[in-house]
């Protein structure tokens, strides 16, 4: 049973540890460095990137973190988590700091503002059938590297995306209460 960690500073964190329990992982909450050594895979949830950002470095999280990430933990962003493993950001604060490690050009906000939030059914790379995808002021992929192979898309937009132990989504999984998304990210952590 794998541990995996949500980062609970901010953001949809309840969701992602139902998720992750019901699929038999040992799920918790990552506040702080010591908790962060216990990962064997983590999740960056969805919620306000900058803000995550800022409170990571607050509690002295954001390097330990890039550092876990360098190493190779298995780690998969969903909506404001995309947005914090991204390599480059379009559409965000000039300070915006992020984890980085998947070489990939992110727009925030870019299917617009919390009105323009929608469903979709979307063909998933390795899943026989669509995911219900649900996108709450999201991001998409403007560009990515040659190492990054695009999972989903919708509106001619990359919106889940996999390198190597990383793995990000535009939209958020963990609220619709199918958890093949999370499933493929356990195959990842092994």
């Amino acid at each position: 049973m794998p541990s995996i960690g949500v980062f609970a500073l901010q953001g949809d964190v309840r969701e992602h540890l139902q998720t992750l329990t019901a699929l038999g992982a040992d799920a918790f909450s990552v506040r702080r460095p010591s908790e962060l050594e216990r990962c064997d895979g983590l999740v960056l949830p969805g919620g306000e990137s900058t803000t995550m950002a800022k409170l990571a470095r607050t509690f002295e999280l954001l390097e330990p973190l890039r550092a876990r990430v360098r190493e190779g933990m298995p780690t998969f962003g969903t909506c404001a988590g995309m947005i914090m493993l991204a390599d480059r950001i379009e559409g965000g604060t000039a300070d915006q700091e992020t984890i980085g490690g998947l070489d990939v050009t992110v727009r925030r906000n870019a299917f617009g503002r919390q009105v323009d939030s929608f469903e979709a059914d979307l063909p998933f790379a390795g899943l026989a059938d669509p995911v219900h995808a649900v996108f709450i002021r999201a991001p998409w992929v403007e560009r990515t590297g040659p190492d990054v192979e695009v999972l989903a898309q919708s509106q001619g937009h990359p919106v889940a995306v996999r390198q190597g132990h990383l793995m990000a989504t535009s939209f958020h999984p963990e609220v619709d209460g199918d958890g093949r998304v999370h499933r493929y990210f356990l195959d990842i952590v092994g």
